[in-house]
């Protein structure tokens, strides 16, 4: 199967109607020359049909002559800032401290209220954190 007999998708298409729209905004084609072919990247049903729509436009690559480039991935923002592997896997403690702070508050303003001390139900709360900050100081998070 040739490139002439293979269906172009609705994204491919798009993507032609797109540079054609940055040809136009640029001024590189009239609004004429515009809407002929807009019209014919819609009719397009295979991408020899898309062929020759972008090749007289500065600043575009024929698909026969583009090169794919392997994408690189960004380095995680923990790996980024030289934490441990041990660290690496405890990036929730910080934020839960805050949500048992919070609750805290919560009883804390509930007991004020009710004029007297209230059981003290953030503890149940406070178990996972520490749980956590030790896993996280004695290297609980280790990859094996």
């Amino acid at each position: 199967m040739g490139r002439d007999d293979m269906r172009a998708g609705d994204g491919d298409r798009k993507a032609v109607a797109e540079q054609l729209k940055t040809a136009l905004d640029e001024g590189r084609l009239d609004l004429h020359e515009y809407d002929e072919r807009l019209q014919r990247t819609y009719a397009a049903k295979t991408y020899g049909d898309l062929d020759g729509l972008l090749d007289d436009l500065p600043g575009t690559i024929p698909v026969q002559r583009a090169q794919v480039q392997p994408a690189t991935s960004a380095p995680s923002p923990v790996a980024a800032k030289g934490a441990g592997p041990g660290r690496q896997n405890q990036h929730w403690v910080g934020p839960y401290a805050g949500v048992v702070l919070v609750c805290t508050l919560i009883w804390l303003v509930t007991s004020i209220a009710s004029g007297e001390l209230l059981y003290f139900w953030p503890v149940w709360m406070l178990i996972p954190l520490i749980l956590g900050f030790f896993g996280q100081r004695h290297g609980g998070g280790r990859e094996r």
